[in-house]
């Protein structure tokens, strides 16, 4: 089994970019960026329970991973760069701390590298599997109402949470839910070591109003860029600067 993408091929020899949305997301997040990358290949991935791989359900990390794995070589991408952003971002780690062959490269936006504390994920593992129960019983437009009022997304305006609230209400809840419980930050290992005895390229990405997590990366051993005029989704309030962000660092 693969998981459903859009490849748009470019010049041969250069690397693949393999983008990986958020929680809620699709092939189409990361389009307005990577379309500005034509010199690069690029694989724009449907996560479980997400688009056109809604349908398929997974257990946990490794099942994503394998899944990504199998979908790569399907596509014959022997050599290329994952780009994840928040729960695209936490698979993307994940998977190059585990070995990923042909990877040149890791550039993730807001992903959080891991909890530190029983506590801490006892307490993520609670508040997941509320918010999962509500993505199964309720309208999804209530519930992203209520989802995009967390302090994460603070730094969005009422016109850019009402546009957010329309576009991710056309998920279904029920797969929404499964992927939520089975990709929990509860249940992703800290990889902060694994990330500093890395032996790829790692950036880190995150929006300048995005205090939690340009603290996060300033934990991280990776070259950190801090996108102007955003918060927690930069590549979305600020894809010019993303794009300009990615040129620099693919050009190293």
């Amino acid at each position: 089994m693969n998981l459903h993408a859009q490849a748009k091929p470019a010049q041969p020899g250069a690397p693949w970019l393999v983008f990986l949305h958020g929680f809620s997301g699709d092939c189409r997040e990361w389009q307005a960026v990577g379309e500005q990358l034509t010199a690069f290949s690029r694989l724009y991935v449907d996560l479980p329970g997400h688009g056109g791989s809604a349908e398929i359900r997974v257990s946990g990390f490794a099942q994503v991973i394998e899944l990504l794995r199998s979908t790569l070589i399907s596509y014959n991408i022997l050599n290329y760069w994952l780009v994840g952003y928040s729960l695209g971002g936490r698979v993307a780690m994940t998977a190059a701390c585990q070995g990923m062959t042909g990877l040149c490269g890791l550039v993730v936006e807001g992903g959080h590298p891991g909890l530190q504390s029983e506590a801490a994920r006892d307490a993520r593992r609670r508040s997941d599997a509320h918010w999962a129960q509500r993505f199964r019983q309720e309208a999804l437009r209530d519930v992203f109402s209520d989802w995009y009022q967390q302090p994460v997304f603070a730094s969005l305006n009422a016109g850019h949470r009402a546009e957010l609230v329309a576009l991710r209400s056309d998920n279904n809840g029920g797969t929404l839910a499964a992927m939520l419980e089975a990709t929990s930050l509860a249940a992703q290992p800290d990889l902060r070591a694994a990330l500093t005895a890395r032996t790829f390229p790692f950036y880190y990405l995150c929006g300048e109003r995005d205090s939690k997590f340009r603290a996060l990366a300033a934990e991280l051993a990776a070259e950190s860029h801090v996108i102007r005029n955003a918060g927690h989704n930069a590549h979305r309030e600020n894809p010019a600067g993303v794009v300009a962000c990615l040129a620099q660092i693919l050009r190293l």
